[in-house]
């Protein structure tokens, strides 16, 4: 039986930040592109991020809020596409941007269709076809170096592929994994662990902090050594919930925490709620102080409700007069609230998390244009490589990044294998 078979200078595997960066800027370059995404929703992750308002990028990016490969490799990427070139691409479709005090940048609508439709905009306007839901089920290379994609939606052949799939985070999205199959079939290596990332952490059932749901306040978590060592720590707003912790301070720290927990190092989690002060000095603080309880002393530092949780983690009556406190009671009320140890059990999985920690290696791609170091032709993009950032906006400035790299050097090596 015949089967028609369709033929594309370009094809993007995945329409999301990255895959539609790299669908616009291989269509700018003149070559015929068509980008296929599985999802019934394009953009979904787009449109959920930054609680629907889409925190394009950050105001000061650089390798150092990246973890994943090395720290040179992602400067390398980044500096080809910063910031200022994201602002500018934006504004370009009438698209402005606003700072906020945590330096992401957000549409001054609030509104992270905005920035979709910028997007799709760019895409007519390059002459990208963009097919949804499409999901790709194989990519095979061909003898004469290109490639044939399949799905139950029919054949195509094209001249070059780039890979923007995503990772494992947010499934519903259409980010499932499946890319990293594509790669590994094409001779790519994927790192040994791939986990979540930018995901709320679970307590204890019985936490006391637990019962606190609703309440946020800025806090340092800390990740220690089984020595004491600080291993990694972030200061930002802190969310307790029914489950355990989330904000900006849970997300971040849970890679870290996640990739502490794989190598079996006995590391530890530690919450300190409240700022500028340690053990020791809140202790003195303590003893100095003339208030008449536990809880009308840490009322100066911490909302009422997260008082009283200090006070029943460290076994503290708080109707107790702060002077009958012994010194172990009152130490014990200053590692709660300043270095309270957290069992922490686990995280809410890949439905939860933002991104996702692993993928394949930089080494494996050259750097100047995403392109395959073990399969010409093919190009990566975005999350499915081993590179995740710190909540913000600096994914999103990866997308960008890898996005245009890869789609215009597989738009322009396009041209020239048209026109040698």
């Amino acid at each position: 039986m015949h089967v028609d078979v369709r033929e594309v200078d370009v094809l993007v595997v995945g329409a999301g930040a990255a895959g539609l960066f790299a669908a616009i800027h291989a269509g700018r370059a003149g070559a015929r592109v068509l980008a296929l995404d599985g999802a019934k929703t394009l953009g979904a992750k787009i449109l959920v991020a930054g609680g629907g308002r889409c925190n394009v990028t950050h105001h000061a990016v650089d390798e150092k809020a990246y973890a994943g490969s090395s720290p040179n490799a992602i400067k390398n990427v980044l500096r080809r596409y910063g910031v200022a070139e994201t602002v500018k691409f934006f504004e370009a479709y009438g698209v402005e941007l606003k700072r906020e005090d945590t330096g992401k940048l957000f549409p001054t609508t609030d509104d992270a269709r905005t920035i979709l439709n910028a997007l799709l905009q760019a895409a007519r306007d390059a002459g990208v076809e963009i097919q949804h839901p499409k999901r790709v089920t194989a990519i095979e290379r061909e003898a004469d170096g290109g490639f044939i994609v399949r799905g139950d939606w029919g054949t195509v052949r094209t001249r070059r592929v780039v890979l923007a799939t995503g990772g494992k985070a947010l499934p519903k999205s259409g980010s499932d994994g499946a890319g990293y199959e594509f790669a590994r079939a094409l001779g790519h290596t994927v790192t040994d662990h791939v986990h979540r990332e930018l995901v709320p952490l679970i307590l204890p059932g019985t936490h006391p902090l637990r019962a606190l749901s609703g309440l946020t306040l800025p806090a340092t978590l800390s990740l220690r050594a089984a020595s004491g060592k600080v291993l990694k720590e972030f200061t930002n707003s802190l969310l307790c919930t029914h489950f355990g912790l989330s904000g900006p301070c849970a997300l971040d720290i849970s890679r870290y925490w996640r990739a502490a927990v794989i190598e079996d190092s006995g590391a530890g989690l530690f919450a300190n709620f409240i700022a500028g002060e340690r053990e020791d000095t809140l202790d003195a603080k303590l003893l100095a102080s003339r208030a008449a309880n536990a809880p009308a002393f840490l009322r100066e530092f911490v909302p009422e409700r997260l008082a009283r949780a200090l006070c029943e983690i460290a076994a503290i009556d708080p109707a107790t007069s702060l002077r009958q406190l012994t010194r172990d009671q009152r130490k014990a009320l200053a590692r709660a609230a300043c270095g309270l140890p957290l069992s922490v059990e686990g995280d809410r999985g890949f439905t939860y998390a933002e991104v996702t920690m692993g993928g394949v290696p930089l080494s494996e791609v050259k750097l100047d244009t995403m392109e395959s170091r073990v399969c010409p032709g093919l190009h990566l993009a975005g999350e499915i490589l081993d590179v995740d950032g710190r909540i913000g906006g600096f994914n999103f400035q990866w997308a960008w990044a890898t996005g245009f790299l890869a789609g215009g050097a597989a738009g322009d090596s396009a041209q020239i294998r048209l026109n040698p």
